[in-house]
């Protein structure tokens, strides 16, 4: 693995210790997911796309077992081709997840009341951050955590017997 890729599992909250190249690709998957959804929902300017977004977000943050995009990658990439499954999100991810789901409410939210120099305003920070992950492996929301809690314990990482 490139030492990008294992800064970025490590900023996710897990040990790189024996990790497997899978486990990158299970934690990109969803900012890659995120970043269609946000480049779709500026192009339609859709409150209720980015409303559906912060949803899923939340949900994923506040229950990291059940988080759909985790099942999702789960059930139809990793049960197929044998990679270790997605286990439950660390704190930092789920930090992560909770941040990108108030941007995504707050452009709804701006949507919805007609505010749309607001909107587009949120629209390019959200866009800008997403992209960060999606390109260039930087999840600011992950590091800010890892500053304001430097202490945290990291997850190991999961393995193709212990699947979830």
């Amino acid at each position: 693995m490139r030492p990008s890729q294992v800064d970025f599992i490590r900023e996710q909250g897990f040990t790189a210790e024996g990790c497997q190249d899978g486990l990158y690709s299970a934690l990109m998957f969803q900012p890659r997911v995120i970043a269609v959804v946000v480049i779709s929902g500026i192009v339609f300017q859709s409150p209720g796309l980015f409303l559906a977004l912060a949803t899923v977000l939340w949900w994923g943050a506040l229950v990291p077992r059940h988080n759909p995009f985790d099942a999702f990658f789960n059930h139809v990439m990793a049960d197929p081709t044998r990679l270790a499954a997605m286990p439950a999100a660390p704190p930092p991810r789920r930090f992560s997840q909770a941040v990108a789901g108030t941007f995504a409410m707050s452009i709804a939210m701006t949507l919805f009341a007609g505010a749309s120099h607001l909107a587009w305003l949120i629209e390019g920070v959200f866009l800008a951050g997403s992209m960060s992950v999606a390109v260039r492996r930087l999840c600011l929301p992950a590091h800010v955590y890892h500053l304001l809690w430097p202490r945290s314990p990291a997850t190991p990482c999961p393995s193709p017997s212990g699947r979830v």
